[in-house]
């Protein structure tokens, strides 16, 4: 066989063992997701973490550049050896996809978190309206105790730098009743692309080549410990993103500042709403007269900053995420993101917030 042939046949080799992997998620959790991941990514995080920058946008930069340069210097002989430059196309996407799935992505066929924590998944309306009542009332208290004034939004006190660090209380109390939770060794950079990530819709996302994870440095900050813990979440094996959702309003509300608190129970009970306001309008009216005006107030704030983004571009990327995460073991797509709320039901059902 040419060898030009090997790298294209082994990207179907890997389709094909992936296709089988999704159902041998117990197999993914113990030799992958439990041993050898947590091996490479801190060896990964142990090397970059200390770097103030992110190394892998820089890569990210730089493979762009190249693709773009190899386009240019064989768009005259496309005609004429287009067959050729097809299959160093698919080579090159096979050794992507290898290193891609080798460093981190295996994590999509792991066993689901709700099995793991044997939690339910199913809820009725009555349990989403007891506990959108709770959060209300819990998200209340702590935004009154922060500004003394349920009329006045948040306003978060810390850099972002200082953010990253302080997610780790968070994390550390979340590992004390979880041990799968544990975070080591903090590699959480402000994005180089925030502004394109600003327009793409997105708050941050893991490099699964670096581990490092990105967030996007224009956020309001009172969203910004709840995306920062979101992908840290990422950083230690979970793929999902409703179970990084998850994982991250944990981290957020389990952390000792009051600021972390807001940013996590504000951020689900936004989640609960927004599942009432599609659900039943009259309900989601009643319940918004009960949530404090100064927590409204940091709605609007994050409502007006994506409002300034927004454009068919993040339509079109969203479009292509969700069917990314269609094809890496996510039915749900772009809709996994509020999943989480069936979770925080269930987690939430016999124990006080």
């Amino acid at each position: 066989m040419k060898s030009k042939y090997i790298l294209p046949l082994f990207l179907l080799l890997q389709i094909i063992f992936l296709k089988i992997l999704r159902y041998f998620p117990d197999f993914v959790e113990g030799f992958y997701s439990n041993n050898l991941y947590v091996r490479i990514s801190h060896f990964s995080r142990g090397v970059l973490g200390h770097l103030p920058f992110s190394f892998g946008d820089f890569m990210y930069a730089f493979l762009i550049i190249s693709i773009i340069s190899w386009f240019w210097r064989i768009h005259k002989t496309w005609k004429l050896a287009w067959k050729d430059h097809i299959l160093t196309i698919l080579g090159k996407i096979s050794v992507f996809y290898f290193f891609f799935h080798l460093l981190w992505a295996f994590n999509y066929y792991r066993k689901p978190l709700f099995e793991k924590m044997e939690i339910k998944r199913e809820y009725t309306d009555s349990d989403l309206l007891a506990f959108t009542k709770r959060l209300i009332i819990k998200t209340n208290e702590v935004q009154f105790q922060i500004t003394k004034n349920d009329s006045s939004k948040v306003i978060f006190p810390y850099s972002q730098e200082k953010t990253f660090q302080m997610n780790l209380n968070g994390y550390h109390n979340l590992e004390k009743e979880h041990s799968f939770f544990k975070y080591e060794i903090l590699s959480v950079k402000k994005s180089l692309f925030s502004v394109p990530l600003t327009y793409m819709g997105f708050g941050g996302y893991l490099n699964p080549f670096t581990n490092e994870a990105q967030v996007n440095d224009l956020l309001p900050m009172y969203n910004f410990p709840l995306t920062s813990a979101h992908e840290m979440a990422h950083q230690i094996g979970f793929a999902s993103e409703n179970e990084c959702n998850f994982i991250g309003v944990l981290a957020s509300i389990k952390n000792e500042d009051l600021y972390f608190q807001y940013s996590g129970y504000s951020f689900a009970l936004r989640y609960c709403l927004g599942i009432w306001k599609f659900k039943n309008e009259k309900i989601f009216n009643e319940l918004k007269k009960t949530v404090h005006p100064g927590i409204l107030k940091n709605y609007q704030e994050s409502q007006d900053f994506w409002k300034k983004y927004d454009t068919f571009i993040d339509k079109g990327f969203h479009f292509l995420y969700d069917n990314f995460l269609k094809t890496n073991n996510q039915k749900d797509g772009m809709e996994s993101y509020s999943k989480f709320i069936d979770l925080m039901i269930n987690y939430y059902r016999e124990k006080e917030f």
